[in-house]
């Protein structure tokens, strides 16, 4: 039997194909996310409360094989004076929290104190069970509750490491990251096994480029092409090659709107959505996400999906996922394109022609830029908003832009996608609008959600900045950096710590919001903040 595939559909099927391979990928071992592993008893351990953190029993490395455990288990949970906690501190090893009895030194300086705090921050390259995934060498974590690496935090992690010329850190980052997409055909959102069905703002190409630039590493973007066009498949979702593609081709004739990370647009359109695969509690917010269904009223499954997906933006959780804007019972961020994922994924089909441009390899290239040139032709289309003079998430299955203003609207600056016109317009609503006495506001509403108003996150201050002097706003950059970096000074100097996000707003209070207390350590904005300390005045 002959397949029709719709002319966009054949075009990326016969590039994969053809630049890519049979995409099939290779696992070392079969990792299960512990609420499939323990069942029963992962239930009740996190609907009980056992842990005040709903990460710290997916975390638990356990003692012996969850068979045996299980067993003992079932023989034990119906017996008078049965104590769940105790069971699981018998079972099972808490996880290690190696920075929580870190003191900083109040004589140090801000550069001083990331400096030692590398050393705190960095995990080594061994198997200690349970959910954590080895890595092939050391790698630099978050901090706090985070004893994993985390994708997108890499990315602003090697600025800081980059400043330091720390090339080896770098390298061993970019090695790690490229493992997990040649073992599981893409990078998770972290190297955990609960994370795996899902990832996070593609910058891995974008990584490679920083490495690139370092004395000794200029062969590093052709000598990962393979993970870069790998990951490209993942999110365009042919990974596997024509099955994929005949699946998304059939989904399309059917009338669906979207297959995986793609959807239908118009006739021949693609462009790509955050979609979690699977539609269950996320093990590290367990209690949390059935809460949140339940008091949704909606179907469980369906909301615990666009939980999962509105976790693989890193946008966890913000009223650009919210059907109302206020409240999370309402988050439907599958249906939602966003701009910046969209504006990401235009720098990857970039690169990969580049990239061929630079093996002299121009018919690949030639294919890529095809590939470019469409998502940018149709960017504006669906993303820009020539009356408000602003970038906005496009709601496709409401056929319409939403109302969030946020700061994902700095992407199209910062990978070169906006007009200078457009760029002058964001330029003046950042201004006007997002700029504040501590640095950016993420968003204009305040919700009680982490990634809204009054919280200010590294990375976008950074893209920002970054995106802004791309067009020549330098003295509108120069201020965002000077206030950005003061808020970040006056926090360590007032408690010793660098920290996961930041009230930009009352440089009284801390940051707030989300479903865990605020963390120090703190990987991303270590590295934001080092870089911008490092540029010459």
């Amino acid at each position: 039997m002959t397949t029709k595939f719709s002319k966009n559909t054949f075009l990326y099927v016969v590039i994969s194909f053809l630049l890519f391979g049979c995409g099939e990928t290779v696992t070392k071992k079969e990792y299960k996310s512990p609420d499939e592993e323990y069942g029963e008893l992962f239930r009740e351990v996190q609907l009980k409360f056992v842990f005040p953190d709903s990460k710290t029993f997916p975390d638990c490395v356990p003692k012996t094989s969850s068979v045996e455990i299980l067993k003992k288990y079932e023989e034990q949970k119906s017996k008078k004076n049965f104590d769940l906690r105790a069971f699981v501190l018998e079972n099972f090893k808490l996880p290690q929290t190696l920075s929580s009895n870190y003191m900083s030194n109040p004589n140090n300086s801000g550069e001083q104190h990331i400096d030692e705090l590398w050393k705190v921050l960095i995990r080594q390259p061994k198997d200690e069970g349970g959910t954590l995934v080895p890595l092939l060498k050391p790698y630099v974590v978050p901090g706090g509750r985070f004893g994993e690496i985390h994708y997108w935090n890499s990315y602003f992690t090697m600025l800081g490491l980059q400043a330091a010329g720390k090339d080896s850190l770098m390298s061993n980052t970019v090695l790690n990251l490229a493992q997990l997409i040649q073992d599981f055909g893409h990078i998770p959102s972290g190297n955990r096994s609960y994370y795996f069905s899902r990832s996070q703002p593609p910058f891995f190409a974008s990584m490679v480029k920083i490495l690139s630039e370092m004395k000794g590493h200029e062969q590093k973007l052709v000598q990962y092409l393979p993970q870069i066009q790998r990951e490209y498949q993942y999110w365009m979702a042919v990974e596997n090659g024509g099955e994929d593609a005949q699946k998304q081709n059939e989904a399309r004739k059917k009338g669906d709107k979207a297959y995986k990370k793609t959807v239908f647009l118009g006739k021949d359109d693609i462009l790509n959505r955050y979609f979690d695969e699977k539609n269950t509690p996320r093990p590290e917010a367990y209690r949390e996400d059935i809460a949140t269904a339940s008091k949704s009223g909606r179907n469980a499954n369906e909301m615990y999906r666009h939980l999962r997906s509105g976790a693989e933006s890193g946008w966890d959780f913000s009223s650009r996922w919210l059907r109302d804007g206020k409240n999370l019972k309402t988050i439907h961020t599958t249906d939602i394109l966003p701009v910046d994922l969209n504006a990401l994924l235009y720098n990857l089909e970039v690169t990969i022609a580049e990239i061929y441009r630079a093996k002299d390899e121009p018919e690949y290239a030639k294919s890529m830029q095809i590939l470019a040139d469409k998502r940018k032709a149709i960017f504006d289309k669906y993303f820009w908003n020539e009356s408000a003079g602003f970038y906005f998430d496009y709601d496709f299955v409401a056929g319409k832009q939403t109302d969030v203003y946020s700061l994902a609207a700095v992407y199209p600056l910062f990978f070169k996608l906006a007009t200078p016109a457009q760029a002058k317009k964001v330029a003046k609503i950042i201004e006007g609008k997002f700029l504040q006495t501590g640095g950016l506001t993420t968003t204009l509403n305040e919700t009680n959600q982490q990634w809204d108003s009054p919280n200010g996150f590294a990375p976008l201050q950074y893209l920002a900045i970054q995106g802004l002097r791309n067009y020549g706003f330098n003295d509108l950059a120069n201020n965002i950096k000077q206030n950005w970096v003061s808020n970040n000074l006056r926090m360590y100097k007032n408690t010793g710590k660098m920290v996961e996000k930041y009230n930009v707003y009352d440089l009284s209070l801390k940051a707030g919001g989300g479903e865990y207390i605020v963390q120090d350590g703190f990987d991303w904005t270590n590295g934001v903040l080092l870089k911008l300390l490092s540029e010459k005045k």
